[in-house]
């Protein structure tokens, strides 16, 4: 009776130290962008968009860390055992590499949530044969490299069936990766009124949550058509005082799930599509990377260049205003 009571003491001491050094590392993530998910050098390298140069504009900056967007399957043929060829893991080592070089952290995050969200089963094989190899190719990086099991799973990878798949994904990555922190989200794009379906292991301390935020909608993505948006425009943010207090009242809500939990919070997008007026864009932005920071939660701005443009890679430089709305106390050079 006595050895059980203390090995139970000496188990929640255990945990305790664990969520101590995984909320300091959510602290240590801090500011951060998402990079390279659509860029051509996954194709051919000598076609690349981002360049090295752009990690230390981005350290220089005041950045903390890069989400780095992983597009796995388009690389991965079932006749060839899934295997991923040597060129995407050479472009995936260059761009950890370069990172840390700028003692940037780096979050690899599996972002092939559309086909995962068409047809979960059917590309379940090809998901978690693509993180067992990724586990052992990654078994030596650094602990200031962190998984994101996927990104904003959805649609037919409905919440019970994705707390079965991160349970068996987060099985393999502990084999080679006991301690790694990784990070995962609620089902229902990552959305922040879901968090009371996901599952995670009591266990498990090494785990940060994330959370995606967008809204409102017809706000955010104006004049997107991939989001039902095409014909919204000059759509202004706040449109009046409600705006601003259903920020507030969504992120409460993440904080009062965080604390009951005892678990930290990563906002691992954000951001307002360019076709929106840039100053509402601005007081948008700064006022959702204002309300993850008072909450001590990270953040990562979505996303460097593309269409919701912090990098203008025209006039290779920042869209300052977008830099000054994340860091407010660095300048863009």
């Amino acid at each position: 009776m006595y050895k059980l009571f203390w090995l139970t003491v000496l188990f929640t001491m255990l945990a305790r130290v664990q969520a101590a050094e995984v909320f300091e590392q959510n602290r240590q993530l801090g500011r951060g962008v998402n990079i390279i998910g659509y860029d051509p050098l996954w194709k051919n390298f000598e076609q690349a968009h981002f360049k090295a140069k752009h990690f230390a504009a981005l350290k220089a900056a005041g950045f903390q860390h890069v989400r780095l967007n992983l597009h796995p399957f388009r690389h991965m043929q079932r006749e060839k055992h899934w295997a991923l060829p040597e060129s995407w893991w050479q472009t995936l080592d260059w761009a950890v590499r370069e990172a840390s070089a700028q003692k940037l952290m780096v979050i690899l995050d599996c972002h092939e949530f559309h086909a995962m969200a068409d047809n979960p089963e059917g590309n379940k094989e090809q998901f978690l044969a693509f993180w067992r190899q990724f586990a052992a190719h990654c078994a030596g990086a650094p602990d200031t490299v962190l998984f994101e099991i996927l990104n904003e799973p959805n649609k037919k990878l409905t919440p019970a069936l994705w707390n079965k798949y991160l349970a068996e994904v987060l099985a393999i990555i502990r084999e080679k990766h006991p301690t790694r922190t990784v990070i995962l989200g609620p089902a229902f794009w990552n959305s922040v009124d879901h968090l009371d379906e996901l599952a995670l292991p009591e266990n498990d301390r090494h785990l940060i949550v994330t959370v995606h935020y967008y809204l409102p909608m017809s706000f955010t993505h104006q004049g997107a058509s991939w989001a039902g948006q095409k014909d919204k425009r000059d759509v202004p943010w706040p449109a009046n005082e409600k705006d601003r207090a259903a920020l507030d009242k969504n992120f409460d809500k993440v904080a009062t799930w965080a604390k009951a939990h005892n678990r930290p919070i990563y906002l691992g997008e954000f951001g307002a599509f360019d076709k929106a007026p840039l100053e509402s864009r601005v007081r948008y932005t700064a006022a959702v990377a204002r309300a993850a920071e008072a909450r001590g939660w990270s953040w990562g701005y979505w996303q460097f260049d593309g269409d919701f443009i912090l990098w203008d890679m025209k006039r290779d430089a920042f869209v300052e205003p977008i830099l000054h709305a994340l860091i407010p106390s660095k300048k863009g050079k």
